[in-house]
């Protein structure tokens, strides 16, 4: 049985990451907002790393877990979610500003509130790992 407390930290840490993201996001209006500056370069860059935290902290959450605990949110692709992070990690000379920005602006709410969700009903107990 994975250890509750565990998987209750990395889902904060997720979380915590997926808000550094959304703040780091909220200035960005398109991919241009990243592309055409060096601080919009330097907030692409270090929400590409967020990015590669959670995915990690996601894989890590799947391997404890068995796979038990993602596949209890069906909404979110997490076989996606932790594929972007082998692609930031592996390829990043090929991340596309675009992608990255549609990303933060189609997917990073339903994510963050998925975890919100599994944290809320792990420390009310009624989610089991």
């Amino acid at each position: 049985m994975p250890d509750k407390n565990l998987v209750l930290s990395i889902l904060q840490q997720i979380d915590e990451s997926l808000e550094k993201i959304k703040g780091r996001a909220v200035q960005i209006y398109s991919a241009d907002d990243f592309t055409n500056s060096p601080s919009g370069m330097e907030k692409l860059d270090s929400i590409c790393m967020q990015f590669i935290a959670v995915g990690e902290a996601l894989k890590k959450i799947d391997k404890i877990t068995g796979g038990g605990l993602l596949s209890k949110y069906p909404e979110i692709d997490w076989k996606g979610v932790m594929g972007f992070r082998d692609i930031i990690a592996h390829h990043y000379f090929d991340i596309d500003a675009e992608e990255i920005f549609w990303i933060c602006a189609h997917e990073l709410s339903p994510l963050s509130a998925a975890i919100k969700s599994m944290i809320k009903e792990m420390m009310q107990g009624g989610l089991r790992v």
